[in-house]
């Protein structure tokens, strides 16, 4: 039976599920009755961070555009442009055993495509969750549902995945943000203000020199 946590509870991964090498994190959502006139496109991204809590480069921002990070070891398996059925609307693949040892942190988040523009934020989603399932015999392990607590963010750090000495826990993170796209001084503008545009540029400026 699978774990359900609440906002800021850690737990145990592998220690608790021993000889646990690969998961998959699901994340899906629903969107509530919008008028706008505009469809909602959500996307979920990973942050991969080093012992400052900081992605290395651009490289280790891992999202439907840059699908394979961590030397191989994690894959997002692509966009859901709709968020429509039931199940995962998008899923990360992850082999812990194998993530380089300069990776402490692997943090996955959800955000609202041009949530600006459109006027969408996620008090119009619902039913948003993370959930960690063992890759190999397809068991939820771990669950967290973010409930409604949300209402003008456009992006939102979910959990993550990190280092607890040879072990691996998980974090439910549940924080949300808003605002239009920001700016980095160590970041290029070039080709990250674009990834950061689709993909939530106040959380790339965070996460990335």
């Amino acid at each position: 039976m699978a774990i359900n946590l609440s906002k800021g509870q850690k737990v145990d991964l592998t220690k608790s599920n021993p000889g646990l090498t690969n998961v998959v994190v699901g994340l899906g959502w629903d969107t509530n009755k919008y008028d706008g006139g505009q469809d909602f496109d959500l996307d979920s991204s990973v942050f991969l961070l080093n012992a400052d809590g900081k992605a290395a480069s651009e490289a280790d921002f891992i999202f439907y555009n840059n699908t394979i990070g961590a030397a191989g070891s994690v894959e997002h398996t692509g966009d859901n442009k709709t968020g429509e059925g039931d199940g995962d609307d998008e899923q990360v693949k992850v082999t812990l055993s194998t993530i380089p040892s300069t990776i402490e942190r692997v943090t996955f988040a959800i955000t609202i495509h041009d949530a600006e523009n459109r006027g969408q934020n996620f008090g119009q989603v619902s039913n948003s969750y993370v959930r960690i399932v063992n890759g190999d015999s397809n068991e939820e392990l771990i669950r967290y549902d973010l409930g409604e607590d949300f209402s003008i963010e456009t992006a939102i750090v979910v959990g993550e995945l990190y280092r607890h000495g040879a072990e691996w826990k998980f974090n439910a993170i549940g924080s949300g943000y808003q605002g239009a796209l920001a700016h980095s001084s160590k970041t290029s503008a070039s080709t990250a203000d674009l990834k950061a545009e689709k993909q939530g540029g106040c959380l790339l400026a965070f996460f990335i020199h």
